[in-house]
């Protein structure tokens, strides 16, 4: 049977101010990129997400970012290699302690927002996220963008990567995500968003936005969960893909054995 991990970021919630719905999300995602406070996130909050995460049998990683709050993550800084290194290391080690008391662990590291779109293709960003990974444990994988530099770099570097597709963002005809600032970028349509989806898992292309078709093989797809209907729209994803006989599993179930 054909086998796709749906992920979703959470975890992202602050103070009185919340983001998403991360219990109803835990119901259908198979892995969760999980905030780490430098984005978005507080301790308790994480904390309960982690402990949800556990009890519906939910893999977890650390969303690392740059300490960006005010900018929810979104904007470009740049970082010397010391800092960004030391920063992923203080998140990845953060969210492990928070994950041992909830009673899981931290199995791979997903970038978010303007960290994740700057190492798909900055060499030395993506060498210095590499390089505090292996640091912290060399066997935690890392999540990339599918066809992007970085899929190469990691693993010359050693690391599993899994590349991933986004379920509710357009696509560039090179392969690249749209720009949010631009129109069109983000999807809304949940029923356009899975039959694009199965086709990516069945035939590895979906349509880019200028209406040519791009090839990415992915083994994840990411539903963000701050999304719009962001559970309205993972729902019947994931049920239009079981309906298509695509069954849902963490990409990292082999790992365990």
């Amino acid at each position: 049977m054909t086998t796709i991990d749906l992920n979703s970021d959470l975890g992202e919630s602050l103070g009185a101010w919340t983001m998403g719905d991360d219990a109803a999300m835990l119901g259908i995602v198979s892995s969760a990129n999980v905030a780490c406070g430098f984005h978005a996130g507080d301790a308790a909050g994480i904390l309960h997400t982690l402990q949800a995460a556990k009890e519906r049998g939910v893999v977890v990683g650390a969303h690392v970012s740059y300490p960006d709050l005010k900018g929810f993550g979104r904007r470009n800084i740049d970082v010397a290699s010391t800092d960004l290194m030391a920063d992923v290391i203080y998140q990845i080690g953060a969210l492990q302690g928070l994950a041992a008391v909830a009673g899981t662990e931290v199995r791979y590291v997903k970038p978010h927002g303007a960290l994740y779109n700057t190492i798909a293709q900055d060499a030395r960003q993506a060498k210095d996220v590499i390089t505090a990974i292996r640091a912290v444990n060399p066997e935690l994988a890392l999540v990339a963008l599918a066809g992007s530099p970085l899929v190469q770099w990691a693993r010359d570097a050693g690391l599993r990567v899994v590349s991933e597709a986004f379920a509710d963002r357009a696509y560039t005809p090179q392969g690249a995500l749209v720009s949010r600032r631009e129109k069109g970028a983000v999807l809304h349509d949940p029923e356009v968003i899975a039959q694009r989806m199965v086709r990516l898992v069945r035939d590895g292309v979906v349509e880019a936005i200028d209406g040519s078709t791009v090839r990415i093989e992915a083994d994840s797809i990411c539903v963000h969960g701050d999304s719009p209907d962001a559970v309205g729209i993972a729902r019947q994803l994931r049920e239009r893909l079981e309906a298509e006989g695509i069954a849902i599993a963490s990409f990292m179930a082999a790992a365990k054995g």
